[in-house]
C-alpha cells in the first residue's frame, strides 16, 4: 500500500473531523447506555414485561447504534488516513445522520423544542459540508490515498 503525499488534514477540514469524532464520542456513550440497560437486572425485567412489539423497536434501535458506531469508526479511521472514499462516504454518513435525527423526530416521545434542536445540529452540518465535500479542492487535494 502506498501512501500518497497530499495535503495534511488541515483548514476547514478540522471542523468535519471534530464534528466526526464528537460523533463517535456520542455513539460510544449511546452504546454504553444500551449496554448498561442489558447488563441491569432490572432493566432486563423491565423489557421482559414489555410487549414484543416494543422489544423489537428497542432491539432495532440497538442494531442500529452498533452499526452507526462502527461506521463511524471506519470513517474516523479512513479520515485520518486520508483515504480517496472519505468524501463520498462522508457525505453519506451525513445524510444517514439527518435521516436518524427525523426518525428520533418523527417517532420519540419527546418535546418538540427538544427534536427540533436535535434536529437542527445534523441538517445544519449536512447543509454546510455536504457542498463543502463535494467541491473543495482542498477536499481534493487531501484524501487522495487508496
Amino acid at each position: 500500500m502506498s501512501v500518497k503525499s497530499g495535503e495534511r488534514i488541515g483548514g476547514w477540514l478540522l471542523a468535519p473531523l471534530a464534528w466526526l469524532l464528537l460523533a463517535l464520542f456520542s455513539a460510544s456513550l449511546s452504546l454504553l447506555i444500551y449496554a448498561g440497560a442489558l447488563m441491569t437486572p432490572e432493566m432486563l425485567a423491565s423489557l421482559k414485561t414489555q410487549s414484543s412489539s416494543y422489544v423489537t423497536l428497542w432491539a432495532i434501535s440497538c442494531a442500529f447504534a452498533v452499526a452507526m458506531w462502527f461506521y463511524t469508526l471506519w470513517l474516523t479511521i479512513a479520515f485520518f488516513k486520508r483515504r480517496k472514499s472519505v468524501p463520498k462516504h462522508y457525505i453519506v454518513w451525513l445524510l444517514i445522520s439527518v435521516v436518524l435525527a427525523i426518525k428520533a423526530f418523527a417517532f420519540a416521545p419527546v418535546s418538540d423544542a427538544l427534536a427540533i434542536r436535535q434536529l437542527l445540529f445534523p441538517l445544519l452540518a449536512a447543509a454546510l459540508l455536504a457542498p463543502y465535500f463535494r467541491r473543495s479542492q482542498r477536499v481534493k487535494s487531501t484524501f487522495v490515498n487508496p
